[in-house]
């Protein structure tokens, strides 16, 4: 296992509810990928659709470039129809053209953003039209392999939160409590919120 991964779950394992669930589920490796274009344009796809469904339509998707490989010039100049027959709709269409555009007139090019905080890149990749907050984090978390993403508005985080830490508010009382308790993972809690995912999926 990687060195700063086992680093990181030293770290995890001082809090003893991480530790608990991190033992039931096992360890995780991470899986970057730091094509930043490709992963936007994945994210806008899956928005709002079951695994299945998403894997299908990108699969169409692709099939519309060369060599399966999406690029910004190829899209700019798609007919939206096109894009529409993959099965997506005309708002989602609309969004991957933002995103070729943006690519074009400033870049998603990593090793020119890498620099970057991660607050600051949040903000940059957010500046999308269809790119929210809570894209732009999954991109750094899964991605990108930031180590200290702690995706606060993301409901199956607040939930695996609340049974697991046994929290009783809601609203802005729950989000302050959820991170104040995310500071005893840091600086890896991009690690911890994976294993939240995984504790909610798994919990009967």
């Amino acid at each position: 296992m990687n060195p700063d991964i086992q680093k990181a779950y030293r770290h995890l394992y001082k809090d003893p509810v991480m530790k608990t669930i991190i033992r039931q589920s096992g360890k995780l490796e991470p899986a970057p990928h730091k094509d930043l274009f490709s992963a936007l344009l994945l994210a806008i796809v899956s928005q709002q659709l079951s695994v299945k469904a998403a894997d299908t339509i990108w699969n169409r998707f692709i099939l519309l470039f060369p060599g399966k490989k999406p690029d910004a010039d190829s899209l700019l100049n798609m007919d939206v129809e096109l894009i529409r027959a993959a099965g997506l709709s005309y708002q989602k269409a609309g969004y991957l053209k933002n995103i070729a555009a943006f690519s074009k007139e400033k870049t998603l090019e990593y090793r020119r953003l890498y620099r970057k905080s991660d607050e600051d890149l949040i903000e940059y990749l957010s500046s999308i039209k269809g790119v929210g907050r809570w894209t732009a984090e999954m991109i750094l978390l899964f991605n990108l392999n930031r180590p200290d993403i702690f995706p606060l508005d993301d409901i199956g985080i607040q939930q695996a939160m609340v049974s697991l830490y046994n929290i009783k508010l809601k609203g802005k009382p729950l989000k302050e409590e959820m991170l104040r308790l995310s500071f005893a993972w840091q600086p890896y809690r991009s690690l911890a919120s994976r294993h939240l995912w995984r504790w909610k999926d798994s919990a009967p």
